[in-house]
C-alpha cells in the first residue's frame, strides 16, 4: 500500500476531490431552504453527502486502491458480483409485480430501502457489467474476427441484455441507456471490426428515433397517463406543460438565466426555494449555475471531462485489454451520466432521473463511483510499477 501511494496518479486523484468537495457544498446549498421550510436541520442533507463520500473513500476507495489488481480479474470475483447485481435487480422487478406503483419513486421501482441508505442497484450494475465485460473480453482477446464475432460475444451480450431488460421493467430508461453504451463502448474497443460496430450504432440509431417519432405521433392513451410519458411530452412542450411536468425544465431555464456568468451567490438560489423540484439531485447544476453563474458551472464540467480525460490515458496507456476496457468502461459510465444529466438540464435530452456525476446527492452513486475511480487508480499505480520494473530490468 504504501509502495503504491507513490504512484499514485494525481491527474485522476485531484480532480476527484475537487469535485466530491463541490458536491457537498452545493447539495448543502441546494438543500437547507427545502428543508428548513419543512422542519428540518437546514445542514441535513450536506452532511450526509459528507457521510456518504467518507463512507465511499474510506469504506470502498482505500481498500479497493490497495488490494491486488488480480483480485478483479478472477473468475469467482467477476460471476458472484455480476449473480448479487442481477439478483437485487430481480428483487425489484418482484417489488414492482407485488407492489406496483406503490412501491415506486418518481415513477420507477429503483431503490432497496436499507434503512440508513436507500441502495440503488442500478449503481452497482453499472461497475458490476464494467468489470464482467472487462473479463470476458480480455478473454477473447484476439478472437474477434469476422465469421466469430457472434459465437464469442454472444454470452456477454446475452447477460447485459438481461440486466437491461430487468431495468427497463423499472422503468428506468436512462438507467438502461447507460448499459447499453458500456456494452456499445467496451465491444468497440475489445477489437470489434469498425464496420461491424458502425452498423450496429447505425442500426440502434435508426431504431430509437423510429419510436421516438410513433410514440410522439401517435400519442396513445395508454400511455399520456404514465410518469415516462409525461415527462418526454413536458421535453417537448416545457412551458405549454408547465403545471403537467414541464416545471423543473422551465425552472431550470430560469436559474440559468438568472445566474448570468458569474451568479447570484452561494446560497442566493431564488429557484431552489420550491420552484425548482429536488433541486440537490438531477439538476443540481442549474442551482450551482445560479449561485456560481455559467462560470462555476462550467468549471464543473471542466473538471469532469478533464478526469474523464485522465482516465482514458490511462486506458491508452495500459499493457493489459483487461486494465484498459476497465478504464474505457469507467470513462462511458462518466460521460453518459454526465452527456444525460446536462441535456436534461439544458432541455437538449428528456428528463432521465441520471444524475450529475459526484455532485448529485445520493449515497450509491458516490459510492460507485469512488470504487471505480479508486478501481482506476489501482490500474494506473499497477501499470507504473510495471514500466518502472522494465526500466530498471532494461
Amino acid at each position: 500500500m504504501r509502495r503504491k501511494i507513490h504512484y499514485l496518479d494525481y491527474h485522476v486523484f485531484i480532480p476527484y476531490i475537487i469535485l466530491v468537495i463541490m458536491g457537498i457544498i452545493m447539495v448543502y446549498s441546494a438543500s437547507s431552504n427545502i428543508l428548513l421550510i419543512n422542519g428540518f436541520k437546514p445542514a441535513t442533507y450536506g452532511i450526509r453527502q459528507a457521510i456518504y463520500a467518507a463512507v465511499a473513500f474510506f469504506g470502498f476507495g482505500i481498500p479497493i486502491f490497495a488490494l491486488k489488481l488480480d483480485v478483479f480479474k478472477k473468475q469467482k470475483f467477476v460471476i458472484w458480483f455480476m449473480m448479487i447485481s442481477l439478483v437485487m435487480l430481480v428483487y425489484l422487478v418482484g417489488m414492482k409485480i407485488i407492489k406496483g406503483s406503490s412501491a415506486a419513486v418518481n415513477g420507477a421501482v429503483g431503490w432497496i430501502d436499507l434503512g440508513f441508505i436507500n441502495l440503488q442497484p442500478l449503481e452497482v450494475a453499472k461497475l458490476a457489467l464494467v468489470i464482467y465485460l472487462a473479463y470476458m473480453l480480455d478473454k477473447r482477446d484476439g478472437q474477434l474476427v469476422r465469421g466469430q464475432i457472434w459465437k464469442q460475444l454472444g454470452r456477454p451480450a446475452a447477460i447485459a441484455a438481461v440486466m437491461m431488460a430487468l431495468v427497463i421493467v423499472e422503468p428506468d430508461f436512462g438507467g438502461t441507456a447507460i448499459l447499453f453504451m458500456i456494452v456499445l463502448v467496451m465491444f468497440s474497443v475489445s477489437g470489434v471490426p469498425t464496420a461491424v460496430a458502425l452498423r450496429w450504432l447505425a442500426l440502434i440509431v435508426i431504431s430509437v428515433a423510429a419510436i421516438f417519432i410513433i410514440v410522439v405521433t401517435w400519442n396513445p392513451k395508454f400511455l399520456q397517463e404514465s410518469y415516462q410519458f409525461q415527462r418526454l411530452m413536458s421535453f417537448l412542450h416545457p412551458f405549454q406543460l408547465e403545471r403537467k411536468g414541464g416545471a423543473q425544465l422551465v425552472n431550470s431555464y430560469y436559474a440559468i438565466h438568472n445566474g448570468n456568468i458569474f451568479g447570484v451567490g452561494l446560497g442566493n438560489s431564488m429557484q431552489k426555494r420550491g420552484y425548482l423540484p429536488e433541486p440537490y439531485t438531477d439538476f443540481i447544476l442549474s442551482i450551482t449555475a445560479e449561485e456560481l453563474g455559467v462560470a462555476g458551472a462550467a468549471l464543473i464540467l471542466i473538471l469532469l471531462f478533464y478526469l474523464m480525460w485522465s482516465i482514458m490515458e490511462v486506458g491508452l496507456h495500459a499493457n493489459s485489454q483487461f486494465n484498459a476496457l476497465i478504464c474505457f468502461g469507467v470513462t462511458t459510465i462518466l460521460f453518459t451520466e454526465t452527456l444525460f444529466n446536462v441535456g436534461a438540464v439544458l432541455g437538449l435530452l428528456p428528463i432521465t432521473g441520471v444524475t450529475l456525476p459526484f455532485m448529485s446527492y445520493g449515497g450509491s452513486s458516490m459510492i460507485v463511483l469512488t470504487a471505480s475511480v479508486a478501481l482506476v487508480l489501482n490500474i494506473s499505480a499497477n501499470e507504473k510499477m510495471a514500466r518502472e520494473e522494465l526500466e530498471v530490468i532494461a
